[in-house]
């Protein structure tokens, strides 16, 4: 066989029997970002709940120091009215570097620091209206990201394990967030365009920036997470520890 025959023939193969390239879209990558915890979601679709442990990551960008912790987080979402976003609840348990627990019910959020001997108590709702795109209260509106935020594709697209990566900005000017990098699970995303959500967390990482170049990475840990386990609310009842100072700030202080 001559070479141009022999070449023609590779590529004849090549075409046959490579295997498709699928180009996913930004608007699926962040549908299935969102379907799974929007109200309208069947049930047997949806996220209801999520435990994993976790790293995090915090960069002062002035002084270029960085401070890493961990820990375990929990989430529940409480599709209570079927007309607004679920009710979120969430508790951030840190190990490292020292014992926190921020936690929250869904309409009070508590932040327990040991070594202050001190709880902040806040009213969630006065929390996101003071600070609506809080890296912190950001979990409480999943199902409206596109909404909320203008989204395009992070530079590069994929990270390392081929997983989607998008950049978010807050539609809304805020004092605490200039943008949000998120990396979606490329399992989640074959799943949705097979048809399928509820079977995967969809967000590997989060990155928050705020307007000071400060960072914030979470990075969830896949390998050891449990799905709709059927947590119970119980589980974001807080009790207050016996003797601590317990402070409840002013819609001024929280916008600080």
């Amino acid at each position: 066989m001559g070479i141009i025959l022999r070449v023609l023939f590779l590529l004849i193969l090549t075409v046959c029997f490579a295997a498709p390239v699928v180009a996913e879209s930004l608007q699926q990558v962040m549908a299935t970002l969102e379907v799974p915890f929007q109200t309208a979601t069947p049930a047997a679709m949806a996220i209801h709940d999520v435990d994993t442990v976790f790293s995090q990551e915090s960069t002062i960008a002035s002084l270029e120091q960085t401070q890493s912790g961990s820990g375990r987080v929990k989430l529940r979402f409480d599709r209570v009215d079927p007309k607004k976003v679920p009710l979120v609840s969430f508790r951030w348990e840190y190990d490292l570097p020292t014992r926190q627990e921020i936690v929250s019910d869904g309409r009070t959020i508590w932040v327990y620091i040991p070594e202050n001997n001190q709880v902040i108590e806040s009213d969630i709702t006065a929390v996101s209206q003071a600070r609506p795109e809080d890296p912190l209260t950001f979990l409480t509106g999943l199902g409206n990201l596109s909404r909320d935020f203008s989204t395009r594709w992070g530079s590069p697209e994929r990270d390392a394990d081929n997983n989607y990566i998008v950049e978010l900005t807050p539609k809304r000017t805020t004092a605490t967030l200039t943008h949000l990098t998120i990396v979606v699970d490329r399992s989640a995303v074959k799943e949705y365009l097979g048809g399928v959500t509820g079977r995967t967390f969809p967000i590997r990482e989060t990155t928050a920036t705020d307007p000071n170049g400060n960072t914030t990475r979470i990075v969830f840990d896949a390998q050891r997470l449990k799905l709709n386990r059927g947590m119970s609310p119980m589980v974001f009842r807080y009790i207050l520890p016996a003797g601590v100072e317990v402070v409840r700030p002013t819609g001024s202080q929280m916008g600080h």
